[in-house]
């Protein structure tokens, strides 16, 4: 058995009446998820799917899934991660070429339209989770005939995760269980006190769960937290009212929530006493602006540690740590904060391929074992990495807009945007141009409709601080931005905004 399986099953067996999981303000005890856990993994064992099996799970934010996760993790079988909030056209193509021996799913997605008759087309099994609290009972496969899959097993895979999709159609990544348990271990280095070593205990404190399970944020938050021996509230889905009140009953040291959310809660301006537990909150998963962070700091006087990660390195490479942010911040501003102990970074230039200087931006490249050799690994970020350790984010590469051969970074435009004090949040994308190729466009929130500023005045705000061909061309403003499950903007959702003919200057969506 791995390492992080042994603890997952050290921690649930420790007290079986002691609390686990709060969903919808109800209790689930350490027994109860144990119990779930263990009848899931005997509808596998029946199904004859050992160690290294494949198994899907429709991992939504709910107590039934999470169990299921941990079944599959704690048992060394490989998860195929499944995203019910997926339409059901693209859920049922992404499960048609999986080639999965079982699925594991809640009532309402099996009876979402068409899905048990395509699940039983394409030969998969299905373990049906009760649809209550704490029913999350197994029952029999819907389809019990016998499977004929070249692809039932994956040995020395531990997840087959999903990116978010933010740039275009999500892609599923093999992440292995030696390089997830060393990215966990690495990721030991951010709780004071705690080592992988440690043996399995029951902590005081609930961590909250916000970010979606399907992605690797919230699938690492709830495998932390279990391995960590914490309590955990469970929300199916993040909203300002919904994390206030689970801050305010469980009155956490650390709390998560993406750069968006974290604009949500400062639009909301949620009273100070309601955040007093708080010493610090970890953000990740998207650009996060340093305006967010020195907002938070005059307001609350607490600290949002950002952490750099994908679901190709199989969670964080870097991040800050409480300690690092108290003494360094104010020269650091900025950065995504230090490399994890035993990554190394550096960066190259994207043209020649040759390294550059500490202190240099080029493009990204990582080594670590838990990215799986000994080779560096190039990424689709741009960056700079100081002679501590550092490092800052620049931008993507791959989402690069190139206009009339001059090349526009998105976040430097968003950037510009998010600084105008009428504007909230912004998302920049290219539109293709029959003369210049692509050329950037833009939609905006604005922080009061009342004060919606013309397209010429936001023109003109930028032209002071970028160059003339950065400038979108068209400026939408909109209620809110379409988003990924993990709240980041969908980048392929804002430019269908911009598909409609004749969009003007400013436009309200």
């Amino acid at each position: 058995m791995g390492k992080l399986a042994e603890i997952l099953r050290g921690v649930m067996a420790i007290d079986p009446a002691a609390p686990a999981v709060e969903f919808e303000e109800r209790w689930l005890s350490w027994g109860e998820l144990r119990a779930s856990v263990d009848a899931i993994v005997a509808a596998l064992d029946a199904l004859g799917l050992d160690q290294g099996s494949r198994v899907g799970v429709f991992l939504g934010n709910r107590p039934g899934p999470l169990a299921a996760l941990l079944a599959v993790i704690s048992t060394d079988r490989c998860l195929v991660a499944i995203n019910p909030t997926m339409p059901d056209d693209k859920l049922k193509a992404d499960i048609g070429q999986l080639g999965l021996p079982v699925v594991v799913a809640e009532r309402r997605d099996i009876e979402r339209d068409g899905m048990v008759e395509w699940l039983a087309a394409s030969g998969t099994n299905i373990i049906e989770l009760g649809g209550g609290f704490t029913d999350s009972r197994v029952r029999q496969p819907l389809n019990g005939a016998p499977w004929c899959h070249t692809r039932e097993k994956a040995p020395g895979v531990m997840i087959e995760m999903l990116t978010s999709g933010t740039t275009g159609t999500p892609k599923r990544i093999a992440l292995t269980t030696e390089g997830f348990n060393r990215s966990f271990a690495s990721a030991m280095n951010y709780e004071k006190g705690r080592s992988i070593d440690d043996a399995p205990r029951l902590r005081d404190g609930t961590r909250l769960l916000t970010n979606p399970i399907a992605h690797i944020g919230g699938l690492w938050g709830a495998v932390s937290a279990i391995a960590g021996g914490w309590r955990i509230c469970l929300l199916e889905k993040f909203s300002v009212e919904a994390w206030r009140d689970a801050v305010v009953r469980h009155r956490p040291e650390v709390a998560a929530a993406v750069p968006a959310a974290l604009r949500m809660l400062l639009d909301a301006d949620v009273p100070r006493e309601d955040l007093v537990s708080l010493k610090a909150i970890r953000t990740g998963t998207a650009p996060l602006d340093p305006a967010i962070v020195e907002a938070f700091l005059d307001r609350y006087d607490i600290p949002v540690l950002q952490t750099y990660g994908a679901t190709e390195f199989a969670g964080a490479v870097a991040g800050w740590t409480l300690k690092d942010f108290r003494t360094r911040y104010r020269e650091k501003v900025g950065s995504v904060g230090r490399l994890q102990r035993g990554v190394a970074a550096r960066t190259i230039d994207p043209v020649t391929r040759a390294p550059l200087p500490n202190g240099s931006e080029g493009l990204l490249e990582l080594r670590s074992a838990q990215l799986g050799n000994d080779a560096w690994v190039a990424t689709t970020d741009r960056a700079i990495v100081d002679d501590e350790g550092f490092l800052w984010i620049m931008g993507r590469v791959d989402n690069a807009i190139i206009r009339g051969g001059f090349k526009v970074h998105p976040d430097e435009v968003i950037s510009a945007l998010e600084r105008h004090p009428a504007i909230r949040e912004a998302s920049v994308v290219g539109m293709a141009d029959e003369r210049l190729g692509e050329v950037p466009v833009a939609a905006v929130i604005c922080r009061d409709v009342a004060d919606t500023p013309s397209g010429e005045e936001l023109a003109t705000w930028l032209r002071a601080v970028l160059t003339p061909y950065q400038i979108p061309v068209s400026f939408l403003v909109v209620d809110e931005l379409p988003r990924t499950t993990s709240m980041k903007p969908d980048l392929t959702a804002v430019r269908r905004l911009f598909e409609q003919p004749d969009v003007p200057a400013v436009q309200r969506g």
